[in-house]
């Protein structure tokens, strides 16, 4: 039972492992109509096989819910289209995917 009142618990990171990666995407620049595939940037969270060490009951259960996703780190790219170059939003494309 701890005296000062203060419980610790296992950050949440410790869960995964981190990763980036390129995935493909097509979108249409608002300003001058054109259409391409853009590489976005995604932060890959996988799952580890095993709960770090100093781990209680809660953490085990927060562990066994947890699964591997990814985050998307763009949110705009710059248009291909060399009399255009403008910037265009990324939308229409899920900023969290699980896997």
């Amino acid at each position: 039972m701890p005296t000062c009142g203060m419980i610790e618990f296992v950050d949440e990171r410790l869960f995964y492992t981190e990763s980036q990666t390129t995935r493909p995407a097509r979108l249409n620049c608002p300003f001058c109509r054109s259409v391409e595939e853009y590489q976005l940037r995604w932060v890959l969270r996988q799952k580890k096989d095993r709960l770090p060490s100093g781990a209680d009951e809660r953490d085990r259960a927060k562990f066994a819910k947890a699964q591997s996703y990814m985050v998307l780190m763009d949110d705009k790219v710059q248009c291909k289209n060399p009399r255009c170059r403008r910037p265009v939003e990324v939308s229409g494309i899920k900023t969290t995917a699980f896997l």
